[in-house]
């Protein structure tokens, strides 16, 4: 998915812990004692497809620093943004803030009329 979008278009990528049951089957887990176990369910999506994994926690460090790598390998495409000079920025929005405010005059209705 991210060799696809390196020219041009995104990613979205979402993590999000998961059971991967039922609120009624956790409650029935929960009465009876037994543990439930979180897993981390990660979605990625570039606007026309969709993926979707399931990590449970003995793999996710693991899936972690794949994921990192794969990152690291597509973020050339990346382009940097320009960022304005702190200073500039500032003066900018004092200006901004001190400029007095115009007021809207009422318009005034002409007649159709014409003057000799």
């Amino acid at each position: 998915m991210y060799e696809r979008s390196t020219e041009k278009g995104s990613v979205w990528v979402t993590m999000k812990r998961s059971t991967l049951k039922g609120k009624a089957q956790l409650r029935k887990m929960e009465n009876k004692g037994q543990e439930v176990e979180h897993r981390c369910l990660v979605r990625a999506s570039n606007g026309k497809k969709n993926i979707s994994t399931s990590v449970s926690l003995k793999e996710y460090t693991k899936f972690q620093a794949s994921y990192a790598t794969v990152l690291k390998a597509h973020m050339h495409a990346l382009k940097k943004r320009e960022r304005k000079d702190k200073k500039k920025a500032a003066d900018a929005e004092k200006a901004i803030e001190t400029a007095p405010k115009k007021q809207k005059k009422a318009s005034s209705k002409k007649s159709s009329g014409s003057k000799s």
